[in-house]
């Protein structure tokens, strides 16, 4: 786990409760820093500062997805309006808490992104087959024995779509299930989540396409599992 925090009254009692919880965390407090570990360890899951002394947080995210990282992103920041929410999220963020939080619910997120974000591992089926296959309790998507790497909203939205294959799910069901009922910000972070995964289906060679219905929502349609 990386956490970026240039303010190390924040940092200090955050790594320290991480730990606690028996994570290994790793502590940068520039984005510069940030982009070069995530290029050189392994990383599940980062938490993320905005106001940072060399780069803002923003660009370390869109630079992060940018590079091809897949582990969780949930910023942290003072910046808690909607417009710096939306544009977090559009730049790759799985989740958004605005300072000051309470630890307690910092953990529960930690918790519920790891589930979402981190490498499981699981056996192979051993069987080729063409188009997609979803692992719903591992979280994992497979096109033939390759998987394809997706973040924790790319995947919630291609799990729903699957789950409706060849029917039109709403922008607004999409965003009800994937997001939650509370969200007030734009839908245009469906936009961009569709056209990341859009573009990771098309690059792992499956049959399957996410089609838009205008003024609508999408549909996924393609070859069948099985």
């Amino acid at each position: 786990m990386l956490v970026v925090e240039d303010e190390a009254d924040i940092a200090f009692p955050l790594v320290r409760t991480l730990e606690r919880d028996d994570y290994t965390v790793t502590w940068v407090d520039h984005g510069k820093a940030a982009l070069d570990h995530l290029g050189q360890t392994p990383t599940d899951l980062v938490i993320l500062d905005l106001g940072l002394p060399d780069m803002d947080g923003l660009d370390v995210c869109k630079s992060a997805r940018n590079a091809g990282y897949e582990g969780g992103i949930m910023i942290v920041t003072a910046r808690g309006d909607e417009l710096d929410r939306v544009v977090g999220l559009d730049f790759g963020a799985d989740d958004y808490l605005a300072k000051p939080f309470g630890l307690a619910e910092l953990q529960a997120r930690v918790r519920a992104l790891l589930r979402r974000s981190a490498p499981v591992r699981s056996e192979s089926s051993g069987s080729g087959t063409s188009g997609l296959r979803i692992d719903e309790g591992a979280r994992r998507v497979f096109s033939a024995n390759d998987e394809v790497l997706l973040t924790a909203k790319e995947f919630d939205v291609l799990a729903l779509l699957a789950g409706h294959r060849d029917n039109v799910v709403s922008r607004d069901q999409l965003m009800a299930e994937v997001w939650d009922e509370n969200w007030y910000g734009s839908t245009k972070t469906l936009d961009v989540t569709i056209g990341r995964l859009r573009q990771k289906l098309e690059d792992a060679g499956v049959s399957e396409r996410v089609v838009a219905v205008r003024g609508v929502g999408f549909r996924l349609e393609g070859a069948a599992d099985g």
